[in-house]
């Protein structure tokens, strides 16, 4: 049973999907999936691993189907953590437990900071923090390259870049800078201007989300069980790297999922992961708290 239901304030109308019952059969707590830029409808298939527990995935701000009436164009964790907070007090079902993925994993930390009674559980997987990986300068010149190729040729030829510098692995040196801006053909894209440039993920809109500083006095203080998981096969690329140096700055090593960044999906967007195996492993790790 899926429903839809939408929490309306006076900066955004949310728009959140509830997989299950509320209150949640059998006493249990909610378990929240949260994306950026990605939108609730990401999380269906691993929503259908867990057909004993109540799950709430919600549209972002500004993203999917949450319709945002600050006219604000930029995407905060900030902004997003106040959202998740107002979403929680109004189903009167926290503390919940958590599963962020990317900038949604961004979000679920800058929400623990804020108001660390929320949330019990936090598996935060593959935040894409910039400011914690030892080469953060040129990790931001090469976000700030993908972000030009966008605005100068669109959407195409925008995702070849994104996709060039998150497959890169390792540090980003003399040799990446020095590389052709890659074909979009080359990953089945068109290269044609699409006319965007509005793209969360490719232009400067969610900057904040990999500039974001978690406040780790709050995060190692607040009485929430958080861990930091990266996926098996990101192993050197940016998002592991950040998920690997996120762990340790909080005085963790991180947790080992199936699969990629993307592990959980099951053909939403057009990409697969690993989702059953993904589930059981996020199964095992809420279990163990």
């Amino acid at each position: 049973m899926v429903t839809t239901q939408t929490l309306e304030t006076p900066a955004v109308d949310l728009v959140y999907d509830v997989y299950g019952p509320l209150p949640p059969a059998g006493g249990r707590a909610p378990l929240l999936m949260v994306g950026q830029p990605m939108d609730g409808a990401g999380f269906r298939t691993l929503a259908s691993h867990f057909p004993d527990r109540t799950v709430i995935a919600y549209d972002p701000r500004g993203l999917g189907r949450s319709v945002r009436k600050d006219g604000r164009h930029d995407h905060a964790p900030e902004l997003q953590a106040a959202d998740l907070h107002a979403l929680i007090e109004a189903l009167g079902a926290g503390p919940v437990e958590m599963f962020g993925s990317s900038g949604g994993a961004v979000t679920a930390l800058a929400l623990v900071a804020a108001h660390p009674g929320d949330v019990a559980t936090l598996v935060a997987h593959e935040p894409p923090l910039l400011h914690v990986l030892p080469d953060a300068a040129a990790a931001e010149r090469a976000r700030a390259g993908v972000r030009d190729v966008y605005e100068k040729k669109g959407g195409g030829a925008g995702m070849a870049a994104f996709i060039a510098m998150t497959s890169w692995q390792g540090e980003f040196t003399d040799d990446y800078f020095a590389r052709p801006a890659p074909d979009p053909a080359a990953f089945g894209m068109p290269a044609e201007d699409d006319g965007s440039r509005d793209d969360p993920l490719l232009s400067d809109r969610s900057w904040a989300v990999s500039d974001h500083r978690p406040d780790v006095a709050a995060l190692t203080a607040a009485p929430t069980r958080i861990v930091i998981a990266v996926g098996e096969e990101s192993a050197g690329v940016l998002t592991g790297r950040a998920a690997v140096a996120t762990a340790r700055l909080l005085g963790q090593e991180a947790t080992v999922f199936p699969s990629h960044h993307g592990g959980f999906l099951g053909g939403e967007f057009g990409q697969s992961g690993q989702p059953e195996a993904f589930a059981r492993k996020l199964r095992e790790v809420l279990d163990a708290g």
